[in-house]
């Protein structure tokens, strides 16, 4: 399928294919190459950034996993739920045809959030730290999939006569007119928000947790003014209230008051503040200082007992880091060589 896409007072048009390319008579959509396109880059960026918030990288992409399949699959129960109608309600097998589209952008956020933080405590990951790396995958995320909305002409706004207005045959079918490019602002805005987060996260973060909390009200801000464009809003059932707005508010509401709460709060695994780093034995916020020569670092794991850190590191390293010393060679094995060396001159 094609669509006609113009943007009039710029004088942009464009031919949009939301076909990228077929195998046989299977079609291989844009939408979800430019999904998938997203994801990567956020894993690329979790991937590098690991070290700096002092994350085991093997245990985060378990948590990845886990959080990807939580939010697809919360992504749909939440569009089907808030879905007028009962077309899901009396053809139930159609919950399931994800592929004629239908995903709820909050609802995979909070499967993702949930179902990955249950699964970041089970792995021994400190799940504040996690879910700081993971918002800013998720802005990564959202500012790429956006895009996707354009090639389907979907996720648009009400008419406007603003320079950027976009008019397709898609949105023609709702609105007159000129309309709102709700995709492209909410893009936008998602990699100005990563953007700051990043120089935030690596600069300015007092403690863990504090990253999420920000995008938090980032995201749930913007979301709750561009859902009151759109025309394809989810409602509340029995009431006229779009559900992503009321939750976008009650987001950045929840996230203030956290904010405010936790303002003097100082406990950071990772990368932040100097000071703070300092102040929690921190160096370049990348490995944890040792307090005393020879003991076990502390880590993302927490105040462990020595032997659960143990059992994590093994004691093969500490075995290895005294052996030196209890190898060293005395000062009468040194000399014996040399004396032998003499008395065979001498003879």
């Amino acid at each position: 399928m094609t669509h006609q896409v113009s943007f009039p007072h710029l004088g942009w048009e464009f031919t949009v294919n939301t076909v990228a390319f077929s195998i046989g008579n299977y079609h291989i959509y844009w939408y979800g190459i430019i999904i998938a396109a997203g994801f990567l880059l956020a894993i690329l960026y979790a991937s590098f950034s690991c070290k700096k918030m002092n994350i085991d990288i093997n245990r985060l992409f378990d948590v990845v996993i886990v959080g990807l399949i939580a939010g697809i699959v919360c992504a749909r129960l939440y569009y089907v739920v808030f879905y007028p109608g009962d077309k899901y309600w009396t053809d139930p097998i159609k919950i399931l045809q994800i592929h004629d589209g239908g995903l709820a952008i909050y609802g995979g956020l909070i499967g993702a959030v949930v179902f990955g933080s249950i699964t970041a405590k089970l792995r021994k990951l400190k799940v504040p730290a996690v879910l700081d790396i993971a918002s800013l995958g998720f802005l990564i995320g959202q500012g790429v999939g956006r895009w996707g909305n354009f090639v389907n002409q979907e996720a648009f706004g009400t008419a406007t006569d603003l320079p950027w207005g976009m008019h397709s045959d898609n949105t023609a079918l709702v609105v007159e007119g000129n309309v709102h490019p709700c995709f492209l602002y909410e893009s936008l805005l998602c990699f100005l928000g990563f953007v700051l987060l990043h120089f935030f996260t690596r600069k300015l973060r007092r403690y863990d947790g504090q990253t999420f909390l920000l995008y938090t009200v980032w995201y749930g801000f913007c979301r709750f003014f561009i859902e009151g464009l759109r025309t394809d809003s989810l409602m509340i059932p029995g009431i006229n209230l779009r559900v992503s707005q009321v939750l976008a508010g009650v987001c950045v509401i929840a996230g203030v008051v956290l904010l405010v709460v936790f303002r003097h709060r100082t406990s950071l695994s990772g990368c932040g503040d100097p000071h703070v780093m300092e102040s929690v034995g921190l160096t370049d916020g990348e490995l944890p200082l040792q307090t005393e020569e020879g003991s076990i670092p502390s880590t993302i794991f927490g105040d462990l007992p020595q032997e659960e850190l143990r059992e994590i590191f093994g004691t093969e390293s500490q075995e290895q880091e005294a052996s030196p010393s209890q190898k060293e060679e005395s000062p009468e094995a040194e000399e014996a060589p040399a004396q032998e060396e003499t008395e065979d001159q001498s003879k």
